[in-house]
């Protein structure tokens, strides 16, 4: 396994939008790994994809206690979205950053395993969170588009300003 790259915001990267997986073999396996991986020592309860700079549909979330209860989720889609709630988001990709965020409280998910199965389950509480937020990346979106453009603006500048900070020869570079 290996700890993969995580994009940071305002890469224009993270606005791809992921392929539908087709091909479930050993390289789809450990991408999901690498990932899991990735996220636990960021540290993080959920990665897509996209934020790893690869196409491909997939996102791994753990909201246990104790890092022991991976999901990967192949091609997700959300069925049914109920309720409505405000929790503070915080992203891997937007680092430092929490700001509150309205989402469905409870929902009801299709995807794929990573050996292609179908499955469906209904999620709650801090795993629909999650899981909505994962697969907002899956179409270029991040937590902040559903900020105020002076909020998104504000955090741009931020993280940019620090990036110049870590990274002084890398000015003028996609972060």
């Amino acid at each position: 396994m290996a700890i993969l790259n995580i994009l940071h915001f305002p890469d224009p990267r993270l606005r791809n939008k992921a392929q539908v997986v087709k091909t479930f073999d050993a390289d789809l396996r450990k991408l999901a790994a690498d990932m899991l991986e990735t996220m636990y020592q960021a540290p993080g309860i959920g990665l897509a994809s996209i934020q790893v700079n690869d196409p491909r549909r997939l996102v791994v979330i753990d909201v246990s206690e104790n890092h022991d209860d991976p999901l990967c989720l192949v091609n997700p889609v959300i069925l049914e979205k109920h309720g409505e709630h405000k929790m503070d988001e915080g992203c891997l990709s937007v680092p430092g950053v929490f700001e509150p965020v309205v989402r469905a409280t409870d929902i009801k998910v299709r995807a794929q395993n990573l050996d292609g199965e179908a499955i469906e389950f209904e999620a709650d509480d801090l795993l629909a969170v999650c899981i909505q937020h994962e697969l907002d990346h899956l179409e270029g979106k991040l937590f902040i588009d559903n900020l105020s453009n002076l909020k998104r603006q504000r955090i741009r500048k931020k993280l940019e300003k620090e990036s110049r900070q870590e990274h002084p020869d890398a000015v003028g570079q996609a972060l």
